[in-house]
């Protein structure tokens, strides 16, 4: 069997913290870190959620896509990205980068709906990141977009404005991560498509994928 060619998550410091439950530590699959995300009663946000809404997608994805947090329609129908903002999501998926939901992975930092979609707080977010830091060891992706300020800060445990830190190559364990505005913030600018289709751009030349 030919190796997998694709980067491996690194070990580190904030690796060896977050992964504290055997159980997360031994999952092999995104199935078996499903069962041992379980009927989540981690954090708060459990007691007002109708569903966890864990991600979707290719379990083998070269392109994985992770934002804040699920809001009303996705709590409802456990799926990321369903609403108006995925919506926006799909099309630049299939529009500008010639890929279906089929062929990348989404997921958010958190599993739950925050109430009245408000920002997760601390506490929720040390809760669930251990389950989003192996969704990335499991599928392996080449790059990660983060989609928003809040999921780019977390992931990359900065308070850097969004603006500052979009375009630009980081690093998350050894993964390539591009950050970008959020569909949501776009269907209130929509002025600043054309900045994240240059963002888009750069993800795609990495990636080797033509415009679609």
């Amino acid at each position: 069997m030919a190796a997998d060619p694709r980067p491996r998550l690194e070990a580190g410091p904030d690796k060896d913290r977050l992964l504290l439950e055997p159980e997360v530590n031994a999952a092999n699959s995104l199935q078996e870190l499903g069962t041992a995300l379980g009927d989540c009663q981690r954090c708060k946000l459990a007691g007002g959620r109708r569903s966890i809404v864990f991600g979707v997608g290719n379990s083998d994805a070269r392109l994985m896509f992770v934002g804040e947090a699920p809001g009303e329609e996705e709590d409802l129908q456990g799926l990321p990205f369903v609403g108006k903002a995925g919506q926006l999501l799909d099309k630049i998926l299939g529009a500008g980068m010639g890929l279906s939901r089929e062929e990348v992975y989404i997921a958010n930092v958190v599993k739950c709906r925050p109430p009245k979609n408000r920002n997760p707080q601390p506490d929720e977010i040390v809760a669930c990141e251990p389950f989003l830091l192996k969704q990335v060891e499991l599928v392996k992706p080449e790059v990660i977009v983060t989609l928003g300020a809040f999921a780019t800060q977390v992931m990359l445990r900065n308070r850097v404005a969004i603006s500052k830190q979009r375009g630009r190559w980081q690093d998350y364990h050894g993964v390539a991560l591009m950050p970008t505005f959020h569909p949501a913030y776009l269907l209130r600018s929509p002025s600043e498509k054309r900045v994240v289709w240059g963002d888009i751009k750069l993800v795609m030349a990495r990636l080797g994928l033509e415009q679609g």
